[in-house]
């Protein structure tokens, strides 16, 4: 069965997850609390299990079998489905998850509707805000990153909208050492973009062409090399958390 997992081929891009997209423990506090006190949990585009609590019951949903073969033994029932559909009855869960994917659904706020239906508390998702993107120093190497990480992100207002009245948005800082390798992850590491397997493990580069991609690279490379990134953004090796784009909102 041939399922659409979103705008990246993981089978090609995937394999790396499990060990650079690991959970961030102060950033699954956050994600825990938003649970409020339920038992049930879906999780939507649930990829590897990051952030799955390990306290309640956990339903996984997910289309990529690269992504399903990462997952940890012993996590929780899997469903091969797409958040737009989810095979679930109404108010089926206590509470439902999405962390850092619903910038990969084919039509995010049906994802959200969905979400919602089969919810009977709280949902919790963990995303960016795609007018702060730009706040990371690393987009004016790669102003085409950017752009492609921009056009897939639903705007804040536009999640609050599908969550409804209730919905509120917490700015989630990002610690100096998080183990989750999103682009953020890194503001204050930047030789970590260097390597192929951090940035393999980044959806959004996959999604430039290859000469963009060691082009931005290369400059990067270079101003370290020089002296010049430290010269501009060097305080951030010192800076213990940095507020750019992730964002968790959260239906109560």
């Amino acid at each position: 069965m041939n399922l659409p997992a979103g705008d990246v081929d993981y089978a090609t891009y995937g394999a790396g997850y499990a060990g650079r997209r690991r959970t961030d423990p102060r950033i699954a506090t956050l994600v825990d609390q938003a649970l409020g006190t339920a038992r049930t949990v879906l999780n939507v585009g649930a990829g590897a299990g990051s952030y799955e609590p390990v306290d309640r019951a956990v339903v996984a949903v997910e289309p990529s079998v690269a992504m399903l073969v990462q997952r940890p033994p012993g996590t929780g029932p899997v469903i091969r489905a797409v958040a737009q559909a989810l095979p679930l009855g109404s108010d089926a869960v206590d509470a439902a998850m999405a962390t850092v994917t619903i910038h990969q659904w084919p039509d995010p706020l049906l994802g959200i509707a969905e979400l919602c239906r089969v919810t009977r508390g709280p949902v919790a998702i963990l995303t960016f805000d795609p007018d702060t993107l730009d706040r990371l120093w690393l987009m004016e190497y790669a102003p085409k990153l950017l752009a492609a990480e921009t056009s897939r992100y639903p705007t804040v207002r536009a999640l609050v909208s599908a969550l409804g009245p209730t919905a509120s948005v917490h700015e989630v800082p990002v610690p100096f050492d998080c183990v989750d390798g999103f682009t953020e992850a890194y503001y204050g590491r930047p030789e970590a973009f260097l390597d192929p397997s951090v940035r393999r493990s980044q959806s959004a580069w996959s999604l430039l062409d290859p000469a963009v991609e060691e082009a931005a690279v290369g400059a990067l490379a270079a101003d370290l090399a020089s002296g010049r990134w430290d010269e501009r953004h060097g305080a951030l090796r010192r800076q213990p958390s940095f507020l750019g784009a992730l964002r968790l909102v959260v239906r109560p």
